[in-house]
Formats: C-alpha cells, structure tokens, sequence
C-alpha cells in the first residue's frame, strides 16, 4: 500500500512550469528575492546560523537556502517539485555556494528517516500550498532537535489579504502568476498556532510582512493581517 504523500500535483506542476525562471530577480520570484534579505535577517537575530544544521522544507528553487549556507549553516533543502530542485542545484554548482544540498523528498518522508537531526527547520511560503499543512507542522516538529527552531511563513485568511494577496498581487499588480494562491488555503494565526501546539513546538515570536506598491519595498512590522512569519521552539 503506498502512502498519500501530502502536495497538490496542480501546485508542483505550476512551480515546476516557472523553474527556469527562479533565480531571475526580475522575474516572478521577484518577491521572494526581495523578501529574503528580511527572512534571513529576523532568522540570524534569533539563531545564529553559522555552525547550524538547516533545513528548508519546500526550498524551490532555492533561494533561502542558499543564504542560509552562505551564513554558515550545513544546509538541506527539500522540495517535491523536481524541476525547482535541479535549479537549485545548478545554481549552488554555478555560485559555488559550501555545504548545501538538495534532496527530491517530502517533510514527512524525511521526519520518518531523520528525526530530532536539525537545529533550525525553515517552511516558508509553502504551507498555503499543501493539502494538510498540519501534516508539515508535525513533520517540521519531528525534524527539529529538543530546543530547536522551526520557521514558519504564509497568509493570513481574511478580505484584506484576499484583496491584497490574491486581486492586488496577481491581477492588478502582476507581481505574481495568476493563480498562484488559493484563498481557501490560506492559514488564520490562530490556526497555525493550533498546529504548532498540537505538534510539542512553542510559538515564540510573530511578524508581519508589508509591501509598498509605489517604492515596490518589503518590511517587517507588527501587522500580520496579510504575510506573516513565525518562529516557534521544540519543547525540550
């Protein structure tokens, strides 16, 4: 009997389609690119990453990944889309970037074979993209050794973030393809925080993440109402 394995296929295929595409700043991942400065900033404030054991579950193309490898982490990333996963590996070849590696496995292949082996798990932007986001939640926990860090970011559910995300970003903006989020699947921090207490992981700090059409600038703020991140501990 094989096992269900938690991604949409209509997901991997629509990342898989723009692979090529990843580590264009100026192209659809333009946001991520932007983004990702912040992530790694507010992820080095509360773990140093040098001399860590990373994992990026859902890395894509491998854009945090490669960052947290070149802070100085022993870095694993894993992604279900195939294409996104050989781009990230030319790229590491390319820039010559130390100690990162990719693996074609999903977080709770990985949490069964692995478990309690990282010091910091990151899940960014992918659990809005997954038919169970609690299955990740639990895995992301499992991974993490007693006392570490798992990261988390996605979209809150609610009219602004629908407008903002979804109307705002994809179709008036063209900031992103269209169709790229499915609002249904976007993740209340109540919710998220359910996941995260079901799961043995403390919920420790939260941001918000805004975006400023006319300077086309991304901060950090206290305002989660549409991109937020969160930092969560495994209980030790």
């Amino acid at each position: 009997m094989t096992s269900q394995v938690n991604a949409d296929p209509a997901e991997l295929a629509k990342f898989s389609e723009l692979a090529h595409r990843w580590w264009d700043p100026e192209s659809e991942f333009r946001p991520l690119h932007q983004i990702n400065p912040l992530r790694l900033d507010w992820i080095q404030g509360l773990v140093p990453l040098q001399g860590q054991r990373a994992l990026d579950v859902g890395c894509g193309g491998g854009i945090l990944s490669d960052a947290m490898a070149r802070a100085g982490a022993q870095v694993t990333g894993i992604d279900l889309a195939s294409k996104a996963l050989k781009v990230a590996q030319l790229h590491a070849l390319e820039a010559q970037t130390p100690n990162v590696s990719y693996r074609e496995i999903s977080a709770e292949a990985l949490a069964a074979e692995q478990p309690a082996s990282f010091d910091v798990v990151t899940c960014m932007e992918m659990l809005e993209h997954v038919p169970d986001p609690a299955s990740v939640v639990r895995a992301c926990a499992t991974l993490v050794k007693p006392g570490g860090w798992v990261f988390f970011s996605t979209l809150n559910r609610n009219l602004k973030s629908f407008m903002l995300a979804i109307v705002g970003a994809e179709y008036v903006l063209n900031m992103l393809p269209r169709g790229t989020h499915e609002y249904a699947k976007f993740i209340q921090p109540s919710e998220l925080a359910g996941h995260c207490r079901a799961a043995g992981l403390e919920w420790q700090k939260t941001r918000g993440l805004s975006y400023n059409p006319l300077t086309r600038r991304y901060w950090l703020n206290d305002d989660t109402s549409v991109n937020y991140l969160v930092a969560t501990q495994r209980q030790a």
